[in-house]
């Protein structure tokens, strides 16, 4: 229900002028009105009447559809989240399909219950103006009139969810039709309902695709009666099963409709920037026009590193990829969607180890290494392979609507992707755009790029683009008057191009923009014989395994010095510990690793490593310090291993004796990578296992004193010698420990050598000394020294952290002579 009175605010944060709900565009900036509706769960709205505005900003249209009239504006968001909208969360990843949570409506006086808002529900949003704020029909309503490679493309959607769903605890949230709905070719769920005692099965799954045999077309009629028959009776057990049948049915299907593709790029520099770091495929401005049976590709990347490498990064990405692309299978007849994710993860992986050796061999380190974002777009068949890593993005454009369907790989959704908080928040961050990973910052060990396949059964354009001109929501503000037009025939593939590279160097202009455009027309074909899909044979999928994806938990030592720079600041990874969070991944993704053969070889190569160190152990009854020192830090490290500890990914690039040099490049002489930090200032740590020895001054290896286990200290300062490839650092006894049990009774006999782990070099010898150091004290220690006795993930109680605070050094403590 319309209420007169509410006005529509500019989304333009620059702007925000109310409008009339009848207006399409501001009629102070002219920027397209964005309708943004949601999606109310919760009892509490059951108070409020239509055509009432919510909190000064939400009109209800009716039932728990709202229209938020001022979209520029963030919402509200709790300081914590609770356990029934964290799988909204961390099922951000099916983004096409699943709604998110936008924010939390305040309850009245009147009524105290929270009003959770979603957004991307599957409600009519563009469009007759009479039909918009109006639900999507459910799929249960045009099921009997579709075609049957649409009906398949619904069934396979829907399997998709089941296991990541599961996994979360709402799976029965797809057995209920009235939560799910259609969008053209899309399947989208209303909202999540969690699971009841017992789980939801896939036998249920079977049961409700049941009711819909009578109005399945007669070509995969008995397909899909069979296929229910063998969920019913227990034969079909995962849903990768079921995923490999369906997918298996659709390939049989392609003959009903025929393709056609034109593919266009183009990039600029824009009136910001001197030089375009930005790369493309196919070449700038060129057409290229996809006959019935030819695939279409395209690609973008925005180089990171500035003028020195970015451009070189994004081009060297370009020609990588088209080489390995080359390799892969054009012929139908050796379709395989598993095989083909898996090599397309491949192709970028090699895309990103050529980036990464050049890096190596030119000696850049931390944010000198060049790199890129990268969105590729691959059709083979039926289906277009989605590639993507970095937030560079791709939108799919029909008819209905307008789609990201890729994720950005920053810190904004990686906080998301946890359950810490809600996206729209998120974004508010100094942060949020940092990037978590890009092509060529590192080992393709620890890269993760996503690929995803989607089936394409009506006309399409896929656009490609850097955030040259994603940023800004200009993509949702413009699709509908800049893209759609392709659709309808109004404007060339060509035309539109330029127009959006007018838009993004007006409406944003601060970075290089780049696009690609893939205009995809899908037509009926009778098949020259009538076909009707043969029944599922479970047989003819054999075994499959059910693939894990790792999350990656990601800091940053740095932050970036300006919002430009937040776009392509590489953050450190590293992997999290086990149950932290599930990494949910849309179960079309590829996943190169068995977790169970991954498991069993670090098991194998963990038992072999402490094998060796005791073997070595036995061996040697005499060790010097130094080598004893360094064994005790190895068997540390793989120990830490074994617990799950974090591991840090170093920022040092490591160049393997393999890799060849770059002809025509020469590496700067003298060049040396500098030794990362590990602790930092004002760090509080707390120290196990045996004692260590602080020294007074490093340079003159004067000792200080003994630090016993269970001492809590904090670092005050650090320092590096040229003769040394390590940091020394000053700590602050906090408290003392308590354990002396590995301190001797009587002095050493005989004193360290020179250079060994206690003694600097070139420093004179001392008789060291078992003084234990008390508090208050200060003294220096090297940093290789003090890791592997520091408690893992220590985190002080507030009476040890305002010790540290109130403690002042002793007049014996001698202050630094050179600051780190």
């Amino acid at each position: 229900m319309d209420n007169p009175a509410a006005t529509l605010h500019c989304p333009n944060h620059q702007c925000q002028t109310p409008n009339p709900q009848t207006n399409k565009f501001c009629q102070k900036c002219r920027t397209p009105l964005l309708r943004r509706y949601l999606w109310a769960i919760g009892s509490g709205i059951k108070a409020d009447q239509p055509g009432e505005i919510i909190a000064k900003r939400y009109l209800l249209i009716h039932s728990r559809v709202l229209l938020d009239t001022q979209p520029a504006v963030p919402p509200e968001t709790p300081l914590e989240i609770p356990q029934t909208i964290t799988p909204y969360l961390r099922l951000v990843s099916h983004g096409l399909h699943l709604p998110q949570v936008y924010g939390l409506l305040t309850p009245k006086p009147r009524h105290n219950k929270e009003i959770w808002l979603l957004e991307g529900v599957p409600i009519q949003a563009t469009g007759n103006i009479n039909t918009l704020g109006q639900l999507l029909p459910e799929l249960t309503s045009v099921w009997k009139d579709s075609s049957p490679i649409r009906q398949l493309n619904w069934l396979q959607q829907w399997a998709s969810l089941w296991q990541p769903l599961s996994r979360e605890g709402v799976a029965s949230s797809l057995l209920k039709s009235n939560l799910v709905r259609v969008e053209g070719a899309l399947l989208r769920l209303l909202e999540l309902q969690p699971d009841q005692t017992p789980a939801p099965t896939l036998k249920q799954l079977g049961q409700l695709w049941s009711q819909l045999l009578e109005g399945a077309s007669p070509v995969i009629s008995e397909f899909y009666q069979q296929l229910c028959s063998q969920l019913t009776k227990g034969q079909i057990q995962t849903s990768e099963q079921l995923l490999a049948l369906l997918a298996k049915g659709l390939f049989e299907c392609r003959s009903w409709q025929s393709r056609t593709y034109k593919t266009l790029t183009r990039t600029d520099t824009g009136p910001a920037r001197s030089h375009n770091e930005d790369a493309c495929y196919p070449p700038n401005g060129k057409l290229i026009s996809s006959s019935r049976g030819k695939e279409a590709i395209a690609m973008v990347c925005d180089g990171i590193g500035g003028q020195a490498g970015g451009e070189i990064a994004s081009q060297l990405a370009i020609d990588t990829l088209r080489q390995q692309l080359k390799q892969l299978p054009a012929k139908l007849e050796e379709w395989n969607p598993s095989t083909l994710s898996l090599q397309l993860e491949n192709a970028v992986c090699a895309a990103n180890d050529s980036i990464s050796q050049r890096n190596d061999h030119e000696n850049r380190f931390d944010r000198q290494r060049m790199g890129t974002t990268l969105v590729m777009a691959r059709t083979h068949g039926h289906e277009i392979y989605i590639t993507h890593v970095g937030d560079s993005r791709i939108y799919w454009v029909s008819r209905h609507g307008c789609h990201q369907v890729t994720l950005d790989d920053d810190l904004a959704t990686r906080e998301v992707r946890l359950g810490y908080t809600l996206y729209r928040h998120a974004l508010q961050q100094p942060t949020s755009g940092a990037l978590v990973q890009a092509l060529g910052m590192g080992s393709s060990t620890t890269l993760h790029p996503t690929v995803q396949r989607l089936v394409l059964d009506e006309d399409c354009v896929f656009l490609l683009c850097s955030d040259g001109l994603s940023d800004n929501d200009r993509v949702e503000q413009y699709w509908e008057t800049e893209i759609l037009p392709i659709l309808d025939g109004q404007i060339d593939i060509k035309k539109a191009a330029e127009r959006i590279i007018e838009l993004a160097n007006t409406k944003n202009g601060h970075d290089n923009v780049t696009v690609g455009l893939i205009y995809c027309q899908v037509t009926p074909s009778q098949p020259s014989m009538p076909i009707q899909l043969s029944p599922p044979q479970l047989e003819s999928i054999g075994n499959l395994e059910t693939n894990n994806t790792v999350m990656l938990n990601v800091k940053s030592d740095q932050q970036p010095a300006s919002i430009d720079e937040q776009k392509t600041a590489l953050l450190t990874l590293n992997v999290m510990e086990d149950g932290e969070a599930s990494g949910e991944q849309n179960p079309n993704y590829s996943a190169s690793t068995s977790p169970e053969k991954t498991g069993r070889l670090l098991l194998g190569i963990f038992v072999l490593l402490v094998l060796g160190g005791v073997v070595i152990y036995l061996l040697s009854p005499v060790l010097s310090l130094k080598a004893s020192g360094q064994i005790n830090r190895f068997l540390s490290a793989v120990f830490s291993l074994g617990k799950g500890q974090e591991i840090s990914r170093s920022k040092t690039p490591t160049q393997s004796p393999e890799t060849k040099a770059i002809p025509g490049q020469t590496p700067e002489s003298g060049t040396t990578a500098k030794p990362a930090a590990l602790i930092k200032n004002q760090d509080i740590i707390r120290t196990v296992g045996q004692t260590v020895q602080l020294l007074v001054n490093p340079e003159k290896q004067s000792i200080l004193g003994r630090v016993t286990a269970g001492s809590v200290l904090q670092v005050i300062a650090r320092k590096r010698y040229p003769q040394e490839e390590t940091w020394w650092i000053k700590l602050r006894v906090c408290s003392p420990g308590t354990n002396t049990t590995d301190i001797p009774s009587d002095q050493m006999a005989s004193s360290p050598k020179v250079g060994s782990s206690s003694v600097p070099l070139n420093s004179k010898q001392t008789k060291p000394s078992a003084t234990l150091v008390s508090q208050g004290q200060e003294g220096w220690i090297r940093e290789k020294e003090i890791l592997p006795m520091m408690a893992r993930n220590f985190t002080p109680t507030p009476t040890q952290a305002s010790q540290c605070k109130k403690n002042t050094p002793p007049s014996s403590s001698a202050r630094p002579t050179q600051s780190p």
